[in-house]
């Protein structure tokens, strides 16, 4: 007779354990805190890797996809799992740790992964040229021309001193021409992404040693999909005549030493110095042999 009520309690303290734990999953999910890790994925090529030759062979490619975007797409996922991060978009995650130096390698390699997966989207195989359409007045607008928006992201990209990237955005209705150092993106800045090239020298050197003015300039003439960049345009988006700007990010995003982990199995990031807000400032003049070569020290 004396067991029914032993029994009863443990019962009892059973349910209600596991009504805690319930309530405490429900709490960590909508925290966004859990085991999960973000929504990071390796994104589809897509084009085959030798597609882009000659201007980009296909050992740059298998390197520049398989080996550095997996690994940052492969970090990206360890370093989020169990952390705030937990179950959001990448593009969440980089507005959530961009400026915080506590979770800069988080920042990192969301932002890089981010960056790669964009990168290759605008890529395809007999692109280039001058765009059409809608995006053709909004650039001529902006820049005066497509010649003239051709020479100014050049020179904006090959005066980004060291790793980085260069980018066409649209800032405040208005397309603009930013350069980020490392990670840096425009997700962080709050401008919308529409067009950039890999400076970073797993991007080219292989193909092109320290000619990144060259490569700038083939990805514009032969490869860039400007199909896709115009997609990316919102559908309220339209010429607007004003001054063209070039925007740079006055931090780094990502530690200079980041490009020389990089390997087969993943991204060791480093802390870096939390983001500035971006300043806006006329390109400075191309420094001698493209400026890419401080890059190389980070190979070493």
């Amino acid at each position: 007779m004396a067991t029914r009520p032993v029994t009863h309690h443990r019962g009892l303290r059973c349910a209600s354990l596991l009504l805690a734990c319930v309530f405490a999953a429900l709490f960590l999910t909508q925290c966004g805190i859990g085991n999960e890790p973000a929504q990071f994925t390796k994104e589809p090529l897509p084009y085959a890797l030798d597609a882009l030759e000659p201007c980009i062979s296909a050992q740059a490619m298998d390197l520049h996809y398989n080996k550095h975007y997996a690994g940052y797409v492969k970090k990206a996922i360890a370093l989020t799992s169990g952390t705030a991060c937990g179950g959001k978009t990448p593009e969440e995650v980089i507005r959530m740790t961009a400026g915080d130096a506590a979770v800069a390698g988080i920042f990192n390699n969301a932002a890089q992964a981010w960056n790669h997966a964009f990168y290759f989207k605008v890529l395809k195989p007999k692109g280039g040229g001058e765009p059409e359409g809608r995006l053709a007045e909004m650039i001529d607008d902006a820049f005066g021309s497509y010649d003239d928006f051709k020479e100014a992201f050049i020179k904006a990209a090959s005066s980004q001193f060291g790793s980085g990237w260069a980018w066409l955005v649209l800032k405040d209705g208005q397309l603009a021409i930013f350069t980020g150092g490392n990670a840096d993106t425009p997700i962080a800045h709050d401008m919308l992404p529409l067009f950039c090239v890999d400076v970073w020298e797993h991007a080219y050197y292989l193909d092109y040693q320290n000619r990144r003015a060259e490569f700038v300039e083939t990805v514009l003439d032969k490869l860039a999909n400007w199909e896709f960049v115009a997609s990316q345009l919102p559908e309220d988006a339209s010429p607007a005549a004003g001054e063209a700007v070039t925007e740079a990010g006055d931090e780094p995003a990502v530690a200079p030493e980041a490009e020389a982990e990089v390997t087969e199995e993943a991204v060791e990031a480093e802390a870096a110095p939390a983001q500035a807000p971006e300043t806006t400032h006329e390109a400075a003049p191309a420094e001698k042999e493209d400026a890419s070569h401080a890059d190389q020290a980070h190979h070493d």
